[in-house]
């Protein structure tokens, strides 16, 4: 079910009043059948996937359970049995057909024969959200982090609530489980918070990513047939197409879940504010990198060991990181990116530093501020290139034809020439959606601007009833009439 449909429209309603009228001992059955109808709109026998990780790690959690902290080496059985099961549900209908194809060009290279069969199987719906989340709970339960869940009707319900199910944000057991316990009341101020957020979401969504989709869609699934302007404007659009997808779809996620009464972690601060990439990814998919950090990068060491270890632990993180993304190269490469950005970054950083008081940037902080966000901006792009084209050879052809044929691009469009400007600029969309495009996200990064200091919804409480509808009247408005109703999967759903 997806977010943005008219049947997430009935059902949320009908979810939150039977929750708030049914007696407290009931609501967790609710939740987790909500849940699992949530999950089941999109293809129900995939369902069987979820019970089948619940079951296991709520077993491997039990099994732990048993030994106390000084034992933990007893642990260990029953934690590869929930690492392997879930790494084995994920590599078979996520990583199969790509480490197989992979295998058989690898074959023909050498001249070896090579015959496994492929898989023709669909990659379920937030597979790698839900596999990540119960593989954080029993890391932590192997590790005294937490206890092991005893209700299996709670555990279940912490693998499969529905606002975060199926892309985040990838909840940790320390946080979400005890929620599910406590009663939660009806609070006006905190449904209408939520239901604002929700909101906020839904126009990130709906008026700009299902928008700008249109230009993008068009420029990168036909990319040799332009050069230049477009491809530079197609990846500005990417850019935020993919912020206001995922963005989008975790605000309606945290605000829907804070209607009810529960409180899920941040995902997205304002990444493109960052000044670095690894202030960048501080800020961008906060609940996987931390995930990342926190059950990968530290165990191995991290930054404590010598240099080229520590180079070599944030390579592989983001390595993996990109084929969390998905089972291609151009994700491998996406990551391979960033984690090349954060060594190089390490390996300059004095001379940077030492060049940046030459210049005397340090004296003029605002536009050295701008510099940072400008320069990252434009790498965290580059890397955006590899994960939204269909292929690396694509990929390719887009990063080295970024500039060309500027001049003759800029020459038609300033003779106003109407087939090249619609060609060229709007990327094959009418003029005013190009333009309303750019207002919507100069709207937004204003938006993020004033958030640096102050949150817009505590803003809104503050004003008068008068003011705060007429504000709602204007945002049902804009939604309505600018909207693009299609429905459109967000880009996470199937990662």
């Amino acid at each position: 079910m997806l977010f943005n449909s008219l049947e997430f429209l009935i059902f949320f309603p009908t979810v939150v009043l039977l929750y708030f009228l049914l007696p407290y001992r009931f609501r967790w059955v609710l939740l987790l059948v909500a849940s699992y109808v949530f999950y089941m709109f999109w293809r129900a026998e995939y369902a069987l996937l979820l019970l089948l990780s619940t079951l296991i790690d709520y077993g491997c959690g039990l099994g732990m359970n048993r030994y106390p902290d000084e034992e933990k080496q007893k642990r260990k059985p029953w934690l590869y049995l929930s690492l392997f099961s879930n790494l084995s549900l994920l590599f078979t209908f996520k990583y199969y057909n790509f480490f197989n194809t992979a295998a058989h060009d690898l074959a023909q290279l050498l001249g070896l024969s090579y015959a496994a069969p492929a898989f023709a199987l669909l990659l379920p719906m937030g597979i790698s959200f839900y596999t990540f989340q119960t593989m954080s709970y029993s890391i932590d339960v192997y590790y005294g982090r937490i206890k092991a869940e005893k209700h299996l009707g709670i555990f279940a319900l912490f693998v499969t609530f529905f606002p975060q199910l199926v892309a985040g944000p990838i909840e940790r057991a320390e946080n979400l489980l005890s929620q599910l316990r406590e009663k939660h009341s009806f609070d006006y101020g905190r449904i209408v918070s939520g239901l604002q957020l929700m909101a906020w979401g839904l126009f990130k969504k709906v008026l700009i990513a299902d928008r700008l989709a249109l230009m993008v869609n068009q420029v990168y699934n036909n990319p040799t047939d332009y050069a230049g302007i477009p491809l530079l404007l197609a990846t500005f659009f990417f850019a935020f197409q993919i912020y206001c997808d995922f963005s989008g779809y975790t605000d309606i996620a945290i605000g829907s879940a804070q209607v009810m009464g529960f409180r899920l972690m941040d995902n997205f601060k304002r990444p493109y504010f960052a000044r670095s990439i690894s202030d960048f990814w501080s800020r961008w998919h906060i609940s996987l990198s931390t995930w990342f950090r926190d059950y990968l990068y530290i165990p191995m060491g991290g930054n404590r060991v010598v240099r080229w270890r520590w180079y070599y632990n944030l390579l592989f993180t983001f390595l993996v990181s990109g084929l969390w993304h998905g089972a291609n190269w151009t994700f491998i490469v996406w990551g391979a990116l960033h984690g090349f950005y954060l060594v190089f970054a390490q390996i300059t950083r004095q001379p940077r530093s030492r060049l940046a008081l030459t210049l005397g940037l340090d004296k003029r902080p605002m536009l050295y501020g701008v510099w940072q966000v400008g320069t990252t901006f434009a790498l965290v792009c580059l890397a955006w290139i590899f994960f939204r084209a269909n292929t690396i050879g694509e990929a390719w052809y887009i990063v080295t034809h970024l500039f060309s044929g500027l001049p003759q691009g800029l020459a038609a469009i300033i003779a106003n020439t109407g087939a090249a400007r619609a060609r060229l600029l709007y990327l094959g969309q009418p003029m005013p959606e190009f333009y309303l495009a750019l207002l919507l996200i100069a709207f937004m990064e204003a938006v993020h601007f004033v958030q640096r200091k102050r949150q817009i919804r505590p803003l809104l409480a503050a004003l008068p009833p008068a003011l705060r509808w007429a504000v709602y009247a204007l945002y049902l408005f804009v939604f309505i009439f600018f909207g693009q109703f299609s429905a459109n999967q967000f880009i996470y759903f199937q990662f």
